[in-house]
């Protein structure tokens, strides 16, 4: 699962175990709420300078990697 991943912490230290980019304290659904208002990654980028686009990335393609082997 990706909460124990090198992209995704999830502590209950960290924000109340909310997951969060790892070594952030940026919650995932931030991002999640951002290309859902229509912002680019750059934009959530800009915001959130201490994610970077290396994590977001990753984030993406595990999502990926996950529906489409639901669905497979």
């Amino acid at each position: 699962m990706l909460e124990h991943s090198s992209i995704i912490s999830v502590s209950p230290e960290i924000m109340g175990g909310t997951p969060v980019f790892a070594c952030t304290r940026v919650p995932v659904q931030t991002l999640l709420d951002y290309l859902k208002a229509g912002e680019s990654i750059d934009d959530f980028l800009d915001g959130f300078p201490t994610v970077t686009k290396e994590q977001v990335i990753a984030l993406l393609e595990q999502v990926e990697k996950q529906l489409v082997g639901m669905v497979a």
